[in-house]
């Protein structure tokens, strides 16, 4: 049979494991108190049309410089000369399409073996 001495044990380590789970509350509540004041932050700050304003014309300057760079390297590339057999060489190696070799071709300045290489990199 059990003492007296181990009864008032178990007593105690029931105790302790009924503190425990009150912790966990107050670590989680300290997380969502720490939530709030970031989301409070977030929504006090306000945000000027202004500023919206000069953000979307920068993006679209971007946008735009960023397209006619495009088309230009598309005209340099549509200048370069390459040779039929190139072409063909390349799509019976590679086994690609047309569009593909001759851009591949183009971009290495009608050089097959540059043009090859890339390719198989």
């Amino acid at each position: 049979m059990a003492a007296e001495g181990d009864v008032d044990l178990d007593l105690e380590a029931e105790e302790n494991c009924t503190e425990k789970p009150a912790e966990k509350p107050r670590k989680h509540d300290s997380g969502a108190a720490d939530l709030e004041r970031v989301t409070d932050y977030a929504e006090e700050k306000e945000i000027l049309s202004s500023d919206l304003e000069t953000a979307m014309s920068v993006i679209g300057d971007r946008r735009s410089r960023e397209q006619k760079a495009k088309q230009e390297r598309e005209k340099e590339l549509a200048k370069v000369t390459i040779k039929k057999e190139d072409v063909e060489l390349i799509m019976s190696e590679m086994e690609i399409s047309r569009g593909l070799a001759e851009r591949s071709l183009r971009e290495h300045m009608g050089n097959v073996v540059e043009a090859l290489i890339a390719l198989t990199n």
